[in-house]
């Protein structure tokens, strides 16, 4: 393994935005160390804590900061994180900041504010933080809004284009969760930016000076099922999803399914499989059938099919593929591809449950960018 000049290949990552710390698992999980943690609702940022013990994971190395963004890019929380940023790069490591700025305001289904919403600004904040502290790598994930819509998108493009003002080759992809093995059609839009001193020339663009050259960047390499190559299996079989189904179709890979993610996680035994919304009208459970996902909300899951997206907002509503009744917040994990002891605390309340797993990014999708970013840096 080569080593970055005046580094050991230490990573030390500051996460922003953390939720309940989906995506900072999976960067944990593949030999990164999580040195802060900025999450501004105190449930939130409990869970996280939470979470980590009951899977047994060090804490010892994390900085906590319950609070808002804002507080970070000036004053006395500039300089704290500042003061934190300079002990990780004094230690030998590498400093990545990785966050998914909350999405609303850029989501189709979403408040459709774009940068004058709440939110939205909160994307501008998070370019600042990175401006004012240089990290060596960053990870910036948003939802497909953001990326594929006009107004949005110019939006992006004016972020992209600080970004690379301040010395950051970028390289940048729309990733869908089901091509890692998530049983979940989850777009997501991610932008990873890189030093300019950390990349040989060679590896630069020949004609635009801020980019990675194509296929430099190892995108593929922990893509399981390629996007036109799983939707094709799925499409091929969808006349299947009418009827009852007692088995998984053949030619569907089994880590793509619901049924798979309830049985590997032992969903009926996890501590969250009792907490779940109770119905007030059951007809509205009883009426829909197995795989019907066709309308906004009151969607009934299929045991052999992938999840919609795990947006539990908006009046989205999920049902188990058999039973009257919503998912549970076990089932949900599960479908975010969380570990078996993943799990939240009884205090927590059933909104914040479904929200904090609606926001986050799924777990096998994180970890499989964090090794590509892993791969990535280890070669130069």
């Amino acid at each position: 393994m080569k080593k970055i000049a005046g580094t050991d290949n230490k990573k030390t990552i500051f996460s922003f935005f953390a939720g309940v710390g989906f995506l900072d698992l999976g960067f944990e999980t593949s030999g990164y160390t999580i040195s802060f943690v900025n999450e501004i609702n105190k449930s939130f940022l409990d869970a996280y804590k939470f979470a980590r013990t009951n899977m047994n994971l060090p804490r010892e190395s994390s900085e906590y900061h319950q609070g808002d963004m804002e507080d970070l890019i000036k004053n006395d929380g500039k300089k704290m994180l500042t003061s934190l940023v300079n002990k990780a790069r004094k230690q030998g490591s590498l400093v990545g900041f990785i966050g998914g700025p909350p999405c609303p305001d850029f989501s189709i289904a979403g408040k459709n504010k774009g940068r004058e919403g709440v939110h939205g600004k909160l994307s501008s904040t998070y370019i600042t933080l990175i401006s004012q502290q240089k990290p060596d790598f960053f990870l910036f994930e948003n939802v497909k809004g953001l990326w594929k819509t006009k107004s949005h998108r110019e939006f992006y493009e004016e972020l992209k284009k600080h970004l690379q003002g301040q010395g950051y080759i970028l390289t940048e992809r729309l990733i869908n969760a089901l091509e890692y093995g998530v049983p979940q059609d989850r777009d997501r839009i991610i932008l990873v930016g890189f030093k300019k001193k950390l990349i040989p020339a060679k590896l630069i663009d020949s004609h635009d000076k801020h980019i990675l050259a194509e296929n430099i960047f190892p995108w593929n390499d922990y893509i399981k099922y390629p996007r036109a190559e799983i939707f094709g299996k799925y499409k091929k079989v969808k006349d299947l999803y009418k009827k009852p189904l007692n088995k998984k179709p053949r030619g569907i890979p089994e880590d793509t399914v619901v049924e798979y993610w309830f049985k590997k996680n032992s969903v009926d035994k996890h501590p969250n499989a009792k907490h779940f919304f109770k119905p007030r009208a059951l007809f509205r459970f009883q009426e829909t059938k197995e795989g019907d996902v066709s309308k906004k909300s009151f969607k009934r899951l299929h045991r052999w099919r992938y999840s919609p997206t795990v947006a539990y907002g908006n009046n989205e509503v999920h049902l188990h593929p058999l039973e009257p009744r919503r998912l549970s917040v076990a089932e949900a994990l599960s479908l975010q591809s969380l570990p078996k002891k993943f799990a939240f605390p009884d205090t927590m309340s059933l909104t914040d449950m479904f929200k904090a797993i609606g926001n986050g990014v799924p777990y096998v999708a994180a970890k499989a960018v964090a090794n590509t970013i892993d791969q990535f840096l280890n070669t130069l």
